[in-house]
């Protein structure tokens, strides 16, 4: 007998036109796309290419008009500051109009860019939305990431303005954004004409005379404005990730592929239904944030959380469980590094007993690998279904998953189960041919990729093509190395680049190096990602001195630290280095990278065929056991 997610799977497949046509139906459009799919010679293909609609009619106006008016759209729950507020469609409608009159009279028109810096507050929200209504492309960029990184965001997406606020608030500290702000446009040769700047009471920020507004004034002096139409293919958004070379790559989303696929995912991935309440644990700066606590739910009629806050530490390890039950949420979707943290501080769980989370029916887990031991304990705490599932930056929706709303499957520990529909996962070898059932490769996806996966990057489709297309022709180059089981289950081991996989935030080991070989004491480096129980994997430097260095190798080992953390920002979690005497290369130089993060994990591995000195990875090995990692030497 045929399951229902077979069926989506295999009709997404063979009549992909029909497939997507039908589900577009569930969005309002100016003017309905007949031309569904696009293709171009090389697989590549543009979804809904003559279609006219405007997201922001689809997550709020349309609800409001339809008998949702009333209905919350979106409670900002804040332990941090100690506030929780509720917004219905009307009310989130309103304030995003009013906002978007904010941008337009500040020179805001269609197809301009807004950089957004802000903490997890709801004019965070708003103000994407209302860049959404004008047909203006946000960027979001993380409030966690140091000036010289926004800086480099600045310059590429060049901005005409800036929204931001004076602090975000972390459990213990608050952090001063307007200075981030200030030395980032100091540093950026593209210069934003105006900010707009949220003026919070934990912390006021001084303002530039005739760059800077006040938010509170500048809506007070806006008028609401209506929803621009836009083409489906025009782009709604900028959101940079890490590249390999340390420049950041400016992933473009598009209107109609964007608001199809992820109404879809809501009904067919997720299971939330209009009117329930949906929490996803992250941050706007972040794909997830953008996908499942703005837009995704909206789209649905659904009402989501905007959380200002953490796992543990806002007040304890019961937070989740406060927000679940206060709010009748039911569904979650966070990060695995959020449950190890409650697991490591509740081990027996025993917080959840303070609360009635009978209305929550399903946790889904992405952003980094789910380790089975955490999957399991969270089945065994929640007794409902705990769904690991994979994707991207680049994707914007899920890859793989148990669709809950096909009917879930058999769960395989490790594994996020199987391809979700318009998805045509395949496991190649290194020339790009089919591996066998079991057999670990590189996963990648058969063009022309399903709506709302990235079309291109910003400005750079050269590079768009040379990163994610030339490695295997017809295929898009996921980066991530697997295998795909017999029963067609997808098994995602690890990433084949450089890039390292922080507590579900995607950072380049290459960036840091840069940092570390700025130090004037340091002749060589590397930094490699090693398993940590707590945030999956995090950075370890290695240094090598120069010949009479000036600093102790405390010193430099400090000092790099902190040079991370300016440059980059916390959110790196860069907190260790150790001075090492030599790096283990090949003969033709290249640093072996993956054999020091199999020592450093207490991995087995081989010996490179084409390593230069032997005695090098011994003397890795001592000098990582020295400081807890690697097993004892010999």
């Amino acid at each position: 007998m045929t399951s229902r997610y077979q069926e989506a799977h295999q009709r997404a497949l063979n009549d992909p036109e029909a497939f997507w046509g039908e589900a577009a139906r569930a969005i309002d459009w100016v003017r309905a796309p007949t031309r569904i799919l696009e293709r171009q010679a090389d697989g590549t293909g543009r979804w809904f290419a003559d279609g006219i609609l405007n997201t922001c009619w689809n997550a709020l106006d349309r609800h409001v008009e339809g008998g949702r008016a009333d209905q919350a759209a979106l409670i900002y729950d804040s332990p941090v500051t100690g506030v929780v507020q509720r917004f219905t469609y009307r009310e989130l409608r309103d304030q995003v109009a009013l906002f978007a009159g904010a941008l337009v009279a500040l020179g805001v028109v269609q197809g301009d860019r807004v950089v957004i810096y802000m903490p997890m507050v709801p004019e965070a929200a708003i103000a994407m939305l209302a860049c959404a209504r004008l047909g203006a492309i946000h960027s979001v960029v993380f409030g966690g990431f140091a000036a010289a990184e926004l800086a480099t965001r600045l310059d590429d997406a060049r901005p005409t303005v800036v929204v931001s606020a004076s602090c975000g608030i972390e459990v213990s500290r608050t952090i001063a954004y307007k200075p981030l702000l200030d030395e980032a446009i100091r540093l950026a040769q593209a210069k934003p004409r105006h900010c707009i700047v949220l003026q919070r009471p934990m912390l006021a920020a001084t303002l530039e005379p005739g760059r800077d507004l006040d938010w509170a004034d500048a809506v007070a002096a806006a008028r609401p404005h209506d929803c621009v139409p836009v083409a489906a293919t025009d782009p709604l958004y900028i959101l940079y990730t890490s590249g390999t070379t340390g420049q950041p790559k400016g992933i473009v989303r598009d209107h109609g592929g964007h608001a199809v696929a992820l109404r879809w995912s809501m009904d067919n991935i997720y299971a939330v239904a209009p009117g329930e309440v949906m929490f996803t644990a992250s941050d706007v700066g972040w794909v997830v944030g953008h996908s499942y606590i703005v837009y995704a739910p909206l789209l649905a009629g659904a009402t989501s959380v905007l959380y200002e806050g953490k796992p543990v530490g806002t007040p304890d390890a019961g937070a989740f469980w406060r927000v679940i039950a206060q709010h009748g949420v039911a569904v979650m979707f966070t990060a695995p590094t959020a449950f190890r943290a409650i697991k490591r501080d509740d081990p027996e769980g025993r917080l959840l007993a303070q609360y009635d989370l009978g209305r929550f029916r399903a946790l889904f887990l992405a952003g980094e690998r789910a380790d089975p031991p955490t999957v399991e304990w969270a089945q065994d705490l929640l007794r409902v279904p705990v769904i690991d599932h994979w994707w991207q930056t680049e994707t914007g929706w899920p890859i793989a998953a148990n669709c809950m709303g096909l009917g879930l499957m058999p769960v395989k520990p490790g594994s996020p189960t199987v391809a979700v529909p318009g998805w045509d996962v395949c496991c190649l070898d290194a020339e790009g041919r089919p591996m066998a059932a079991g057999d670990v490769g590189a996963l990648a996806i058969r063009l022309p990729l399903p709506p709302g996966a990235l079309p291109t990057l910003w400005n750079a489709e050269a590079r768009f093509r040379q990163a994610y297309l030339a490695a295997f022709p017809g295929y898009y180059q996921t980066g991530d190395a697997g295998f795909i089981d017999g029963d067609g289950y997808v098994h995602v081991m690890s990433r084949t680049d450089d890039i390292i996989n922080v507590a579900g935030h995607r950072l380049s080991t290459g960036a840091m190096e840069e940092v570390l070989a700025g130090h004037p004491d340091v002749a060589e480096c590397a930094v490699i990602g090693v398993a940590d129980e707590l945030k999956g994997q995090v950075p370890l430097g290695l240094l090598v001195l120069k010949s009479g260095a000036r600093r102790s190798t405390d010193e430099v080992a400090r000092d790099v630290v902190q040079l991370v953390r300016d440059r980059i920002g916390p959110v790196a979690a860069f907190k260790t280095a150790v001075v090492v005497q030599r790096l283990p290369k090949t003969r033709s130089g290249k640093i072996l990278r993956g054999t020091m993060r199999a020592i450093a994990d207490s991995q087995d591995y081989r010996m490179p065929a084409t390593i230069d000195d032997p005695a090098a990875l011994d003397e890795i090995r001592q000098a990582l056991g020295r400081i807890g990692y690697a097993r004892a030497p010999g």
